[in-house]
């Protein structure tokens, strides 16, 4: 890359970064103007001006402030407490912002519980934040009640809309006054008070309720106001979960704050997606990369390219991806971004670098204490040397991310808020880093970093394993079987096998064809050895949670066994260079050490 190209680069990314920086500063100089504020105040502004659109029902900023006062009245009126807890089980509508809005506007506390959880993990969610009140709308009823004799908290259920078990909250709002709050009814809140917690989303194991302060809150909508640079005239299209930060905060304030309108939807559509940007008009989509994967590998439509984006943000699209889903839909500029819920970590990548997932350049490195450390696949733990001290690693070298947390109130931005259940915490915070007595945040992803402080990411800290005594990326290897023709998604994932050191590579693939000799000659040629999977599992479709992540748990238990899963499993067997059905005797075979691999 030659002078110039550096410099137009850096330019990019000082006006990214100084409209973000000029949003964000005023939050910690007004501690005391939080979101709900923010709301009353776009509703004087811009009244009957659309804010909030979807099929179901349409909010105006004005209805918005309206609706979400009538909640916090409803707050009151019950006796909620300041800090104490609401758990919110709704789909997208417009209804969910205003339902939050107005609790939390009170002083309560909401949690953001996943529509998609039932039984013991719904159970789980719910009593880790021992809520006082239930709300949950009235189609997701069916789901609640498989959970509703495992909690193991009192609290009192409200159903929003037609119940015959449950008190409608609906209807107990209907009679009470939307106007703004009085003072009295107001109570003064801090940027630092807890707003919401957001679960992860339990790819791994059960989620976890991260802490969510005004101040997070307020930092989603004007950063990233600021970084796509969101006007009055902007519509933003929201089909991800509002139950996430992503879907919940950025989408929804970014645009908001500006006096924008969010189109919401209530679940991600490939066949209608560009059929609805056109009709609502929209400028503006908020992506998840496996949801641009579906997009790819879907029909042409007669609306991909009809519609008037300007600009595409998102976390998680791959290198194999970018080019071919900007190019055949047009997408003038794709803002990929990193950022954990609970974490101190974000970076973007206003210049729009093809697979980055995003920059700090050295001359804004002070104000973003993040580093790159070394780190021990085997132990999944970074090196520590003779010293007992992290070691950062050299420029394109793969190791875990991790955020310095300064614990000052002028740092806000750099400090852990941690999770509902505190015995989690410590798992999260790497201490005695490059000094006795400091303290990181563990995002528990593996990226590189290059020369010029571009971070790519290679894989998440358990999905990497090693094989043969090297180290495999999941990531990698999907990127390399997602670019042979017929493959419409991959989980890469590493399995035991009885006798062997490490974890053998296994694929679970969805395909519309499967040619499994052409599959097995493009892996040789893409990967090395120690790289390709060993095992191989056709599946109709890959297992993901509500943001599109992969789930490996239940494949990993499951193993190559053919007999725990009806799904055909092949082998790639190294003496006749081909996939080969895996049956009980092959199977057997090879956990008695029969079979060279």
């Amino acid at each position: 890359m030659g002078l110039f190209d550096r410099l137009k680069d850096d330019v990019v990314f000082l006006r990214g970064a100084l409209r973000a920086l000029k949003n964000t500063t005023p939050i910690a100089k007004n501690p005391t103007r939080v979101f709900p504020i923010i709301i009353e105040e776009l509703a004087g502004r811009f009244g009957d001006a659309p804010a909030l659109i979807s099929d179901r029902e349409t909010f105006s900023y004005r209805t918005l402030a309206e609706r979400s006062n009538r909640y916090a009245r409803w707050a009151l009126a019950e006796g909620l407490g300041k800090g104490e807890t609401v758990c919110l089980l709704m789909p997208n509508r417009p209804e969910y912002l205003a339902v939050w809005i107005g609790i939390t506007s009170v002083g309560g506390v909401v949690a953001l519980i996943n529509t998609n959880l039932v039984g013991p993990s719904l159970a789980h969610c719910i009593d880790i934040v021992a809520p006082k009140h239930i709300i949950i709308a009235n189609e997701l009823a069916g789901g609640f009640a498989t959970a509703r004799g495992l909690l193991k908290t009192a609290a009192k259920i409200w159903s929003h809309g037609e119940s015959s078990d449950f008190p409608r909250i609906d209807q107990a709002i209907g009679g009470l006054p939307g106007h703004a709050l009085t003072p009295s009814e107001r109570p003064v809140l801090h940027v630092d008070d807890r707003a919401l917690y957001i679960y992860t989303s339990g790819t791994t194991g059960l989620p976890k309720a991260a802490n969510i302060n005004h101040y997070r809150v307020m930092l989603a909508a004007n950063a990233f106001a600021g970084v796509m640079d969101t006007k009055p005239t902007d519509r933003m299209y929201d089909c991800l979960p509002m139950y996430h930060t992503a879907g919940g905060l950025v989408a929804t304030g970014a645009v908001l704050r500006s006096g924008g309108a969010v189109v919401i939807r209530e679940k991600f559509s490939a066949r209608e997606f560009w059929d609805d940007l056109v009709r609502f008009d929209c400028t503006l989509f908020q992506y998840i990369g496996e949801f641009c994967r579906y997009l790819v590998n879907s029909p042409p439509s007669a609306n991909e390219t009809r519609h008037r984006i300007r600009l595409v943000c998102g976390n998680g699209l791959r290198p194999d991806l970018w080019d071919e889903f900007k190019t055949r839909f047009r997408i003038p500029h794709i803002l990929e971004f990193y950022g954990a819920t609970e974490g101190n970590v974000n970076m973007f990548n206003f210049e729009g670098k093809p697979g980055a997932v995003g920059r700090i350049p050295w001359f804004v490195a002070h104000r973003f204490p993040n580093a790159v450390v070394r780190f021990d696949v085997e132990q999944q733990q970074p090196v520590r040397n003779a010293q007992g001290f992290c070691e950062p690693c050299a420029p394109n070298e793969p190791g875990e991310v991790i955020g310095k947390i300064i614990n000052k109130a002028s740092k806000p931005g750099n400090r852990f808020e941690g999770y509902a259940a505190g015995a989690e915490n410590e798992r999260k915070i790497l201490r005695n880093v490059f000094k006795k007595g400091d303290a990181w945040f563990r995002t528990g992803d593996l990226m590189r970093k290059d020369e010029r402080g571009y971070f790519y990411f290679v894989d998440r800290v358990g999905d990497t394993f090693r094989w043969k005594g090297e180290n495999v990326s999941t990531t990698e290897v999907a990127e390399a079987i997602n670019r042979f023709p017929g493959i419409l998604d991959t989980n890469i994932y590493g399995v035991p096998v009885s006798g062997r050191e490490g974890r053998a590579g296994m694929a679970a693939i969805v395909c519309t064809s499967c040619d499994l000799v052409a599959l097995h000659a493009h892996l040789c040629a893409h990967l090395p050895d120690y790289a390709r999977p060993l095992f191989l599992r056709i599946q109709s479709e890959i297992d993901v949670t509500g943001t599109f992540k992969q789930k490996k748990v239940d494949l990993v238990k499951q193993g190559f066994d053919p007999a725990a899963t009806a799904d055909p499993i092949y082998f790639n067997d190294p003496r006749s260079r081909a996939f080969v059905r895996l049956d009980p005797e092959l199977y057997a075979r090879i956990e008695n050490g029969e079979v060279r691999l």
